[in-house]
């Protein structure tokens, strides 16, 4: 007898094979193609049929681009390109444009004499949208004739035809994402705005426009949101958008020129901040993970600015070094870069590996800067300085480290002796650590916690703001140290040079430095626990501050939490209901369900702080997995939220007081 005799071969034949036709794998695992199906997934949509014309653009055949949020639902994205094909695919005897909506990995992408460069290089962009939306219209305009075609989860229901004739050309798509895939289909229009931004400066001279015909949107003078993008100054306006809240050292330098057919375009300036903001993209995508096109812009600054200093005569000698983060100290660069074939790498898949791209970039970047040293002097010297406080900083935060680390080695361990750990009888990812407003509140929480796995580091008032503070004076504030400790990631990142390689490599770095670790960290979720009133406001947007600045991978990978404690607690007799934020007209309702219209008897007691908490109310409204409320932190735009946070934390008052004017009816629960 064989030993594969006892095996049920009837259990798993041909005939229990799925084969998914079409785009059913699309609708099937989602995920695989988009992200997730939640808010971001749904903009992920939007992307990537604005991509399709940003792609005409990039070919030289489009230059307007008009999107527009419709009142039922769906959303709309016209350009003046060639226009989708509409003759017969000789393979698939269709017309091209519906080979492009309703087969994967069809488009013209693959075909380098159409575009040699490209945002979408997978094929599967809008066929996926035309599979998630449980409506979507195509129509092209091309050779005065005006053609539509019309699809449903994915399937052609209207085929190809001449509905007249027409004086436009390009495409227009209207989808309406489907209600079975999304969590939610309602579009954000600041979402959209930042996105349609970011690709207006990165496509010089190209009008982007957005409008919102939502009655939701309306503004108060009747008039719906309305946008136009266009910048002729490219990536010089990016960096001075960027920096708008912030005081400049220099006019952004700009260095653009194509090398072996890479368009490259770098702008660059330095301001009074003390941290670098670097933003790199490769054929319009966002690579948040850099790459070799930005490894090789840092190492050339760092080599050009030292070189500057020492030829100069501002160093004496070259035993003076600058390190490459106090070069990028307040620096405000962005990076765009056209590549034929990109290779992307990376947990995202956003971060550039083309090896020969580095040594290119460097070689331009160390050639033009120092070229514009040499002829702004002045500057010149201002920028040295500035990189020269930067070292000087960075010497003392190494001496804090020191400090840091020797007292923490006297004292037999780096946990700060306030904390409240957990036993850690769970795996280190499912704790958590809730930094807690106040000794008061911080008491209750250690006495309503869940031992096992959740610790308390309660805050003594407000931590410092990071904002107005270099490295140096924030390692010697003792409650950011505590957090630090706490935590145990360290912060910022480690500093990465170039070395060359052997035989002209260019592809080869190295790492020194401890900055941030992520896979140091002791606690999964990191909750923020303020008091729901304005000074808990205050403190919640310092300590946002503080991960934004050092440990925004925390934020990036989901571990920052904002807790929900309740504001009001609707008592009468033996029976309690928490109302939270965002659901005070509850209240009003549930105090007449309980007491009638006069409200007889029902107590409404509105919680100042979370001192007013005893253990167990704190545990069954704020600790408690299965009752609390949490909010997750995310950034979503990252430009967008640096300078929110600039202008929010920053010196500069006049862009404070106008946030503050334009978002004032927004607020709610305001402290009299």
């Amino acid at each position: 007898m064989s030993e594969f005799d006892n095996i049920d071969n009837e259990a798993y034949s041909a005939d229990t094979i799925t084969v998914l036709k079409g785009l059913e794998a699309v609708r099937m695992r989602p995920a695989m193609y988009i992200g997730d199906t939640g808010i971001r997934g749904l903009h992920h949509l939007v992307n990537e049929v604005v991509d399709n014309s940003i792609d005409e653009s990039l070919a030289g055949h489009c230059t307007r681009v008009d999107v527009e949020i419709m009142a039922d639902g769906g959303l709309s994205v016209l350009d003046n390109g060639r226009g989708i094909p509409i003759d017969i695919h000789k393979e698939e005897n269709k017309p091209g444009v519906e080979v492009a909506m309703t087969i994967l990995h069809a488009g013209g992408k693959f075909d380098k004499e159409n575009y040699k460069v490209s945002g979408g290089l997978h094929g599967v962009g809008v066929s996926c949208v035309n599979a998630l939306s449980k409506k979507m219209i195509t129509e092209v305009f091309k050779n005065r004739k005006h053609y539509k075609i019309e699809f449903e989860k994915g399937i052609t229901t209207s085929p190809l035809e001449m509905i007249g004739e027409s004086a436009l050309r390009g495409t227009k798509q209207t989808f309406f994402p489907d209600t079975e895939i999304f969590e939610t289909t309602v579009f954000n229009y600041e979402t959209i705005a930042h996105r349609l931004r970011v690709l207006a400066f990165l496509n010089k001279g190209l009008i982007i426009t957005l409008k919102d015909n939502r009655e939701i949107s309306k503004k108060e003078d009747g008039t719906m949101p309305y946008f136009e993008f266009q910048y002729q100054g490219g990536l010089v306006e990016f960096v001075k958008y960027i920096d708008e809240n912030k005081k400049n050292v220099c006019e952004p330098i700009l260095i653009e020129k194509t090398i072996d057919d890479y368009p490259m375009e770098i702008a660059l300036s330095w301001n009074d901040t003390y941290r670098e903001n670097i933003e790199s993209y490769v054929n319009n995508i966002h690579t948040i993970e850099g790459g070799t096109h930005e490894e090789g812009f840092k190492s050339a600054l760092t080599r050009v600015i030292n070189k500057y200093a020492l030829d100069s005569k501002i160093f004496k000698n070259d035993k003076m070094k600058l390190t490459g983060s106090d070069v990028r100290e307040g620096l405000t660069a962005v990076i765009s870069i056209k590549v034929m074939e990109p290779q992307f790498e990376g947990q995202t898949k956003t971060k550039l590996g083309n090896g020969e791209i580095a040594g290119i970039i460097q070689s331009l970047v160390y050639e033009k800067l120092l070229e514009w040293l040499g002829e702004n002097p002045r500057i010149a010297r201002m920028i040295i300085d500035k990189c020269t406080e930067a070292l000087r900083a960075r010497e003392a935060a190494h001496k804090a480290k020191d400090l840091i680390r020797r007292k923490s080695a006297f004292e037999g361990g780096s946990m700060p002796a306030k904390l409240y750990d957990c036993t850690k009888g769970t795996d280190t990812m499912d704790c958590e650590l809730f930094i807690v407003e106040g000794d008061s509140a911080g008491g209750s929480a250690v006495d309503g916690r869940d031992i096992k796995y959740q610790a308390i580091l309660p805050l003594r008032g407000k931590i410092l703001n990071v904002e107005k503070a270099r490295l140096d004076k924030m390692l010697a504030n003792e409650e950011v140290k505590n957090l630090i400790n706490a935590i145990g990631t360290g912060i910022g990142e480690s500093e990465i040079d170039f070395v060359p390689g052997q035989n002209g490599d260019s592809n080869a770095f190295s790492s020194n430095g401890d900055g941030f670790a992520l896979e140091k960290l002791r606690y999964g979720k990191i909750i923020i626990m303020t008091d729901a009133d304005v000074d808990g406001s205050h403190i919640s947007t310092l300590l946002l501050t503080f991960f934004f600045r050092y440990m925004t991978e925390l934020i990036k990978r989901g571990h920052i939490y904002l807790a929900m404690p309740p504001l009001y607690k609707v008592s009468k007799g033996k029976i309690s209901h928490y109302i939270y934020p965002g659901h005070e007209e509850e209240k009003n309702i549930l105090v007449a369900e309980l007491g009638g219209e006069d409200g007889k008897g029902v107590n409404v007691q509105r919680y100042k702080g979370l001192g007013e908490m005893n253990p167990e109310q704190l545990k069954e409204t704020t600790l408690d997995p299965n009752q609390r409320m949490i909010k997750k932190i995310s950034i979503e735009d990252a430009v967008e939220a640096d300078r929110i946070f600039t202008m929010l934390m920053g010196d500069e008052v006049p862009p404070r007081r106008e946030f503050i004017i334009e978002k004032c009816h927004f607020a709610q629960n305001i402290d009299a």
